[in-house]
This record gives structure tokens, C-alpha cells and sequence, in this order.
């Protein structure tokens, strides 16, 4: 090389460079991390990606200290750490926050890193997953103190430099919403997560809170109970209990190697972005596979309840079934599930809570769910058991029709392939969102079909008030006109009328989803939606 060396001395600062980032905030804070019972940063990447794919992005980036004569010294890294990867051998984003610097703050960070991985998430159509630990872009008054040396020490953000305030901000948040409309968000919340890092966990199509480990709060423990507003403690104020329950937050699980399994098993049913389509996975199934079972499953007696999961587990794909939010509008049961190796979106009544009646809670699970299905192009099974919603002085207080007629609109824009079946009841407005009466109904209905405006039960006293306070025996004439209509409330009737399609034997049901989705899977179409996803 004529005696030149080339470059050798700038790659050795780099691989030193690279080195000093693998340090994270140093021994004793990574150490600290694992003491709490947590995972590193670097230690979650490699447990949610398949082996040896992860490609990082800006990983020198942090705040350098150098000696007199400008050599490098040291440097603290980023407390953001992004990048590309595979899970399940399919391109992902993944982005998490380095706890151990500062606690994930933004102006500990460079938030340009936390941008750039939103946006090369939708510019290259990649599925995105956030690792979220800390603030994960809260601030820190710390960013105020006039030290020279805490300035120095808390310097590394955009905002950060100097003693200064700002007006917020939310850098890059355009693209965390467009996301949404565009390709798979998981968000897994595997410590505190506070400010804009609880923004950003629900800002999400899914996402999961490791039990006892992660707590999610607009402001953390100290700044509540310096305000005086309450006396809190982590879990009190914002633990998965909580979060999973409300409707924050949609699932808990026990470890973070289950939260990292639960990301990829969700982005499995997904397309990678909105201008693809869900692939096929391994047919493991007979798709003529019938259940005896299902014959005798739905009581006769309808005060009776029965498990609608078992039904769901019955039909789909054996395994196939992945249920989202369940701790949240329990009377809907929302999930991923296959059906001769397609994948779809299982929309199902609980009638273990409100006999299946929508609450408020249960409407927007329902519509959150149908947006993610219309979204990624899922063809929807609705395995329906729907008396109403919920009625009474609570379910007023808490809005239900509004909120149900927003699932009942997200059910009448969807224009993915739909299927219901009536399994048994179906009555009001709510039932009414079974499926989208515009669309040609691909439905078929159980023998144990129950349907009207109004359930007899409930409707009877009232339609015949006037007869009934004006009779000698109300109890009497109430069961004699009860008797009287439940002679007319066979399912066969409605199908006489073409009111019903067809009303099938039970045992039926999975050949008749396996032949409905290999029907639909053409059927389906690429491009975003025509309304963006409502989080």
C-alpha cells in the first residue's frame, strides 16, 4: 500500500466506538437492570429476533468525552438502540430503550434514532415491535439544572443541551400514526413506562405488560404523590392488573420471554404492511375435520351458558387460536386464528359476561378489533351470541350507544370477506352488527338461532303492559302469551322466509369456514383502507 496503512486506525476506533455502545450505561447500572429481574436492552433484541439477524443502526451514536488533544476518551451511549431483524424469518424493525442510561429519557437520548426507526418502519412497508422500558421520550427536569457538570452528564438529547426549557413536542409522531394505517406496531412494556413511552405503548396494534415487572402511567408514583393527588405505588397506579383490564393495554403475561413470543406469534397472521396480504401458513388441519360435540355444545335452556371457546378452538385450525384483550369487554372475544392454514380475524360473544350483550368496554374492543382485520385484510368470522347491549342505569353512565354505534360502524365499513354464525342469540342494534346488512350475508345460523328486536323474555311485559295491568290474572295471561310466541321463535320459521340463508347442522361448521376463506383468499385486496386505524 506504499507504505500507507489505509484505514486501519479509523476501523479501530470504530470496532472501540462499537465496543464502548455494547457498554450500555455501564457494568454497575446493566448490572442493577438484571438485578431488578430484568433483561438489557441487547439481551431483549436477541430474545425476540431469530438468531444472528439483528443489523443495528446508529449504534455509535451518544455523547463522547474527549482528552485535551481531541482522542476519544470515552462515550455513553444512546439510550435508544435500533434496527433491522428477522422474526420467523420475515424483515422486522425492533427499537427498545436502554433502561440502564438515564431510565429511557428522551433527553438522555437522541431522539432522531427513535424517528428514523418509526420511519424505517413505514418507509421500507416493515413491521415494527418497541421494546419500551423507562420514560421511552418522557423528559426529565434534570435538563434544567445550570451545573455545568450535570449539564455535561445530561446532555446527550436534542433537547437536552444547554439549561433550558421547551415547548413539547412529539418529534416524528406523524409517523408513529401513519404507521398505524400501514404496517404492524407491537409494543411490549418490560419496566415503568411513563409520559410518551405509555403514548407510544398504546399507540399500537398490540401489545403486552409482563406482569409484576412493568407498570404503565401518564406520570409515575413520585410525581402523583407529590402533588398530593393520591398515595400510589407503582402497581397501585398503573400495573398490568389495571392496564389489561381498561383497555390500555391488551395483554399481561408472566416473563419477558413470553411477551417476546406473543410478538411473534401476533406478526405470524399479519402481512409485513398494508400493500400485502396475510400469507398461508403450513395446512396442519383437515379443513373436513367435524366435532360431535357441536351438536349438543348450546344448551336448550337459554338461562344456560355454555363455553364459546371451546366452539372457537373447535372449528379453527387445531392450536391456531390466539385470543387478544381478553381481560377487557369480556363479553367479546376477539383473536387471530387459521382455518386450512388461512389466516383470520375470530370475532365471538362470551355469554359467561352480559350473556354475550355488548357493554361499553366490549364495543370498543369490537371496533378496535374489526379496524386491525379491515386493516391487514383478514376475512372476519363472527361466531354470534349477542342479546343487546347492556341496559340499566350503569351502561348509560358509561355511554355504551356511543360507543357500540362506533362498533357498529367499524362492522358496516369493513369490506373484508365476512362470515357469521348465528349460534344463538342475535337481538336490537346490537345484533344487528352480526355482519353489515348491505353486504351479501355469507351466513349461516345454528338450530339453537334465537333473534328479534327484543328477547321474549324481556319484551313481553312491556309490548303487553296495557292487557297484562288490565287482567284478572296477569301471571297467568303473561305465561299464556310468552307460550303463544315462543310457538313462532323456531329458527326454521325465519329460514321459511329467506330471512335466514341456512340453517346448517352445527357439526358442519369448520367445512363450511374452511370452504368460506378458501372462497374469500382471492377475494382480498392490497392498499390501505379507507378510513385510518383507530387506536
Amino acid at each position: 500500500m506504499n507504505g500507507e496503512e489505509g484505514w486501519v486506525p479509523e476501523l479501530e476506533e470504530l470496532r472501540t466506538r462499537e465496543a464502548l455502545a455494547e457498554r450500555m450505561g455501564g457494568e454497575e447500572k446493566v448490572g442493577r437492570q438484571h438485578d431488578r429481574g430484568k433483561l438489557d436492552v441487547r439481551q431483549r433484541i436477541d430474545g425476540l429476533l431469530d438468531g444472528d439477524t439483528f443489523h443495528e443502526v446508529g449504534k455509535i451514536a451518544g455523547t463522547p468525552t474527549y482528552d485535551d488533544e481531541g482522542n476519544l476518551v470515552d462515550l455513553r451511549a444512546s439510550n435508544f438502540v435500533f434496527g433491522r431483524g428477522r422474526v420467523g424469518g420475515r424483515p422486522v424493525v425492533v427499537a427498545g430503550d436502554d433502561f440502564t442510561v438515564r431510565g429511557g429519557a428522551a433527553d438522555a437520548s437522541i431522539i432522531a434514532k427513535q424517528v428514523a426507526a418509526e420511519q424505517m418502519a413505514l418507509e421500507l412497508r416493515l413491521p415494527i415491535v418497541r421494546l419500551i422500558d423507562g420514560t421511552g421520550g418522557g423528559g426529565s427536569v434534570k435538563t434544567l439544572d445550570s451545573d455545568p457538570a450535570k449539564q455535561a452528564e445530561h446532555s446527550t438529547g436534542s433537547y437536552g443541551r444547554g439549561a433550558r426549557t421547551y415547548v413539547p413536542a412529539n418529534p416524528g409522531w406523524e409517523h408513529v400514526v401513519a404507521n398505524l394505517a400501514t404496517v404492524p406496531v407491537v409494543a411490549l412494556c418490560l419496566g415503568p413506562v411513563a409520559g410518551l413511552g405509555a403514548a407510544r405503548a398504546v399507540s399500537s396494534h398490540y401489545s403486552v405488560m409482563v406482569k409484576g415487572l412493568a407498570q404503565l402511567f401518564v406520570a409515575g408514583p413520585p410525581v402523583v404523590n407529590r402533588l398530593g393527588l393520591e398515595e400510589v405505588d407503582k402497581e397501585s397506579l398503573g400495573g398490568s392488573r389495571i392496564h389489561t383490564r381498561n383497555g390500555a393495554i391488551d395483554d399481561e403475561v408472566a416473563s419477558e420471554e413470553e411477551a417476546f413470543e406473543r410478538a411473534r406469534r401476533f406478526l405470524s397472521y399479519l402481512p409485513a404492511s398494508v400493500h400485502e396480504l396475510p400469507e398461508r401458513g403450513p395446512v396442519t388441519d383437515d379443513p373436513g375435520r367435524t366435532d360431535e360435540s357441536l351438536a349438543t355444545v348450546v344448551p336448550r335452556d337459554r338461562r344456560h351458558v355454555y363455553r364459546m371457546r371451546d366452539i372457537v378452538e373447535t372449528v379453527v385450525d387445531l392450536g391456531s387460536f390466539f385470543e387478544v384483550g381478553a381481560r377487557f369487554g369480556r363479553s367479546a372475544i376477539t383473536g387471530l386464528a387459521r382455518l386450512d392454514g388461512w389466516p383470520v380475524a375470530i370475532l365471538a360473544g362470551d355469554p359467561y359476561h352480559y350473556g354475550g350483550g355488548w357493554t361499553a368496554d366490549a364495543s370498543q374492543k369490537v371496533t378496535r378489533f374489526v379496524d386491525l382485520a379491515e386493516t391487514f385484510h383478514l376475512p372476519v368470522v363472527h361466531l354470534v351470541d349477542n342479546p343487546g347491549f347492556v341496559i340499566g342505569s350503569e351502561s348509560e353512565r358509561a355511554a355504551t350507544i356511543r360507543h357500540g354505534s362506533r362498533a357498529l360502524a367499524a362492522v358496516y365499513q369493513a369490506s373484508v370477506p365476512w362470515c357469521s354464525i348465528l349460534v344463538r342469540k342475535a337481538f336490537g342494534v346490537a345484533g344487528a352488527a352480526h355482519s353489515a346488512a348491505h353486504r351479501f350475508q355469507y351466513r349461516y345460523a345454528w338450530p339453537s338461532g334465537d333473534w328479534g328486536s327484543l328477547p321474549v323474555e324481556g319484551g313481553v311485559e312491556a309490548a303487553y303492559r296495557s292487557d297484562l295491568e288490565a287482567s284478572e290474572d296477569p301471571e297467568a295471561l303473561l305465561e299464556q302469551i310468552t307460550e303463544r310466541l315462543n310457538r313462532v321463535r323456531s329458527p326454521f320459521r325465519t329460514a321459511e322466509a329467506f330471512l335466514v340463508e341456512e340453517i346448517i347442522d352445527p357439526r358442519e361448521t369448520r367445512p363450511l369456514l374452511c370452504e368460506f376463506v378458501n372462497l374469500a383468499a382471492p377475494l382480498r385486496t392490497t392498499g390501505t383502507s379507507g378510513f385510518g386505524y383507530r387506536p
